[in-house]
Order: C-alpha cells, then structure tokens, then sequence
C-alpha cells in the first residue's frame, strides 16, 4: 500500500485532480445546505452577472434562477450518473470478459460476437436512441450509458482472464482441486483489478460527458437539474449572457479534467514497472 500511495502522490498532476473532485463531491453533498431554494426556483432578477450582487455570486439565468444552485445541485446528478453506470457497467463487462476467458472455446467465440455488436453502433447514437424510446429519466440515461459502456471492459477482461489463466499459480489453484469460480475470485480477478480499475476511472469522466450532451439536447430528466441541462437552456442566450453557458461549461471541464487525472495518477501507481522504478 505505502508503494501505491508514494507512486501517485508523486504525480503531481493525480493529486491536484483528487483536489477538485474532492471540491465537486463536497459542493454536491452539501448543495440542500448551501442553497436552500430549489434551482428550479425564480429567486431573483434575471440575467444578473456575476459577482454584481452577493446574494448571486455566479448570476442568474433569464427566469431569475440561481446559476450557483443549479451547478451545486447539477454536481449531485453528474457525479451520481457517471459512477452509477461505470459500477453496473464494470460489474457487466467483469462479468461477461471473465466468463468468455476463463472458459474458452465456443462460449468466448459466443460472448465476444455478442460484445462486438454493440461495439459496431456508436456509443452516443445508441445511447440517444435508447433514451428516447424509454422516455429521458436517470433511470434510462444510466441504463443507455451502461449499455454502450461495458463492451470495452469486457474485451479487457477477457484478455487479462486468457493471460492469467495460464500463469503457475492458477495452474497450481486447478492442479490442487479448487473449484473454477474459488480462482476466479481469489486468483484471477484479484490480480486483473489494476488495469480495470484505472479504465473504471475513465468510463467515469465518459459518463459524464455523456450525460452533459443529452441533456443539452433536451434528452435529461427534467425534474433534476443538470449541468447539460443549463448549457442547453442558455444557448439562445449566448451573445447577451455568455455566462449561463461558461458557468455549467468550466464545471464539466474541471469535474472531467479531475477525473483523467486521477485516473493517469492510478495507472502510474498500479504499474509495477513504474513502482519498481520509483523503489
């Protein structure tokens, strides 16, 4: 653990990156605290700039609504989507990248026909279609998104479970009689989660984006607000009140940007290679 933690604390860019989405989880978790009124609420004038009144820091759109309330309370939805639907699509892509190269022969022939169908449509095209025919709601988003996201966890899986599977002490595991699934999960996967783990860093920031761009085209839940959402209402708005934009905008960037960050600082912590260097 002490090697994994000296690695990505030298990583300068991994640490200013968890910095900020420590900031964007905390602005999230207590939004209800710091903004009592719903974001959906006209609370003042309309198109203030910000910084020109104190009770609006960041302005306000044009029906009067606070842009600070709708980022913190956009943060809850961005953060929610994308790690809800990296979690179902990492345990999918485990699942099906596991059994296809464990097992082998016909069955990973099977599963991985079944992967490349759905790797042949393109991610956002699929996810917009799905959306609209199940209604938007974080329910079908989250499910859109888990759909187009697993097949690239699987195939890595898949290559990982062929690779391990052939090292001595799975052969040692099967030679001694331990049942196939005992080795799955105490021989194989334990020993495939680095690579899993940092993909699972950048699927979320995938996530997010994703969501982003639904909403901007109106295909979000609209009894929550989002930071898509903001930028797609403000658009009409852009010459007058380039702010309404930029705000939602630098928010998706930095959340992002976090998140690809950490995620570099992860692959550089799990490579043994790396670690050995830095020992």
């Amino acid at each position: 653990m002490k090697p994994f933690l000296r690695q990505f604390v030298a990583h300068r860019g991994a640490v200013v990156g968890l910095v900020l989405l420590l900031v964007v989880i905390l602005v999230a978790a207590f939004a209800s605290v710091w903004f009592a009124q719903s974001p959906w609420t006209m609370v003042g004038q309309p198109l203030l700039k910000p910084f020109e009144s104190g009770e609006f820091p960041l302005g306000t759109d044009m029906l009067g609504r606070d842009i600070g309330a709708g980022l913190a309370y956009g943060a809850r939805v961005s953060l929610l989507i994308g790690v809800t639907s990296t979690l179902v699509a990492v345990c999918l892509g485990v699942l099906i990248g596991a059994v296809a190269g464990y097992k082998g022969g016909a069955i990973d022939d099977l599963l991985m026909r079944f992967t490349e169908f759905f790797q042949t449509i393109p991610q956002f095209a699929m996810a917009l279609v799905l959306v609209a025919i199940f209604t938007p709601s974080i329910y079908s988003i989250v499910g859109a998104i888990t759909i187009v996201s697993w097949p690239p966890v699987a195939r890595l899986v898949r290559s990982e479970f062929l690779s391990l599977k052939q090292r001595e002490f799975v052969q040692a595991a099967v030679v001694i009689g331990q049942r196939p699934m005992r080795i799955v999960f105490t021989q194989i996967l334990p020993n495939a989660m680095s690579p899993i783990i940092v993909t699972a860093s950048l699927m979320t920031a995938t996530a997010i984006l994703t969501e982003s761009s639904l909403s901007f085209l109106g295909l979000g839940d609209r009894n929550l607000m989002s930071w898509g959402y903001m930028i797609g209402a403000a658009r009409t708005m852009l010459r007058e009140a380039a702010w309404m934009s930029l705000m939602p905008g630098l928010a998706i960037l930095v959340t992002v940007l976090a998140i690809n960050l950490i995620g570099e600082g992860l692959n550089d912590a799990l490579n043994p290679q790396l670690r050995k260097r830095g020992d």
